[in-house]
């Protein structure tokens, strides 16, 4: 992004698609508008965890990571769906090719929202003119609603994009903060955790306005650097620009599960252990990357959730080392207990291009014993020009095999392709 645009005063829109996943379903089934619908893992297990719901079934209570069977004893008549990923990631790479359309400054941030920065756009009107005409676009294409915050940073469009739904549209001004920003509880604001919150208020930050007026010093004495960056963005304050390579940006490549019920079963751990470093595996040779850190987290029936990792000397991309380097943390840090969680994370990860071959005892063996067939491809690559045993995997369908009620991140390209 330029300077002179960056000392631009900015225009930032964040959409935030409503419902996604549920919104998706009833665009591809009408007959599922109007009712209460929610999408969860495992529903045909009384201890589902619902994904998201519909207006409809909210309105009845449901709320998202509920137990299937308290949200059915609170609504009898809901419609329980299964996720379907390949659906919601179609949808979302229409929907950020309509953005894209518009300005090449978009930024996705997950499978259902992200920012644009429309500073230099004059083509559609005024910022709220154009945001209409996305909307209107987006509901009329795709049969999906969103909301869209218009702010002159990240921060507050997101604020902005939280404060009406559905199909909102709502300004937030840095000069009206004081009206429409600051008496939010300090919990609403984006960035501040539940255990964030409960310490805030135990040093008498109730609102984000008493956030705002937080002595500095004070804060990072609390909250380390963060504190200040609070505060930063309580007044206002996001210099981040809208980067459309952020998604370029991974450090970690992870997969995590919730078991169909709390067990100690080790032969059903370890087939999700299994299925999970599968998973994580199919996503690190879709990036083209490896990493030289494993993590494990484990929550237990009681909702007490540990990670420990393990920094390595060598980068790892293979499930059999992701595998057996997790079951090693397993081993090492379990405490027998039921478990409800599983997650297999591998870190700091590099693109392999920037990656040199490396030859530890931890992978010699294994690269020796390839070394005839390396040079065999090599030959047959010189004669006939390109690798004949090159593995070709559609983006479409590679991380498609294990839904999983999480969904990545590392798809958010593919409306550029």
């Amino acid at each position: 992004m330029s300077t002179q645009k960056q000392n631009k005063r900015r225009i930032i829109f964040h959409i935030d698609m409503n419902c996604f996943y549920a919104s998706v379903e009833m665009a591809f089934n009408p007959q599922l508008k109007g009712k209460p619908l929610a999408i969860a893992g495992n529903p045909e297990e009384r201890r589902g965890i619902i994904v998201t719901s519909s207006y409809e079934a909210r309105a009845k209570g449901i709320k998202t990571t509920m137990n299937l069977w308290q949200a059915k004893k609170l609504c009898p008549e809901l419609i329980v769906m299964k996720p379907n990923f390949e659906r919601y990631r179609n949808a979302s790479k229409e929907l950020f090719k309509i953005l894209s359309d518009i300005t090449p400054y978009v930024q996705p941030v997950s499978i259902d929202e992200g920012y644009m920065d429309v500073t230099d756009i004059h083509d559609y009107g005024t910022p709220v003119e154009l945001a209409h005409y996305l909307q209107n676009k987006i509901k009329n294409d795709l049969d999906l609603p969103c909301s869209i915050g218009i702010a002159p940073n990240k921060f507050l469009a997101k604020m902005a994009s939280d404060m009406k739904k559905p199909l909102g549209i709502t300004i937030l001004r840095k000069r009206e903060l004081a009206k429409t920003l600051w008496p939010l509880p300090v919990e609403e604001m984006y960035g501040v955790g539940e255990k964030t919150a409960k310490k805030m208020h135990s040093f008498g930050i109730k609102t984000i306005g008493d956030l705002a007026k937080e002595d500095t010093y004070q804060l990072k004495q609390l909250f380390g650097i963060n504190g200040e960056r609070l505060k930063n963005r309580a007044n206002g304050v996001d210099p981040r620009p809208v980067d459309p390579d952020a998604i370029y940006d991974f450090k970690s490549i992870g997969n995590s599960q919730t078991m169909a019920k709390d067990t100690t079963d080790m032969k059903e751990i370890s087939r999700l252990m299994n299925r999970l470093a599968e998973n994580v595996e199919r996503r690190m040779k879709r990036k083209n990357a490896a990493g030289k850190s494993i993590q494990l987290m484990i929550r237990y029936h009681d909702r007490k959730t540990i990670t420990r990792s393990k920094k390595l000397d060598y980068y790892i991309d293979s499930k059999s080392d992701i595998l057996f380097l997790a079951n090693e943390l397993l081993q090492q840090h379990w405490n027998l207990e039921p478990i409800r969680l599983i997650g297999i994370t591998v870190q700091d990860v590099e693109d392999k291009q920037n990656i040199g071959q490396q030859l530890d005892l931890f992978t010699y063996e294994k690269v020796a014993s390839k070394e005839k067939l390396y040079s065999a491809i090599n030959q047959l690559t010189e004669k006939y020009g390109e690798n004949p045993f090159k593995i070709l995997q559609s983006p479409e369908t590679s991380d498609i095999q294990h839904p999983q009620t999480s969904f990545q991140k590392d798809f958010l390209d593919d409306y550029r392709k």
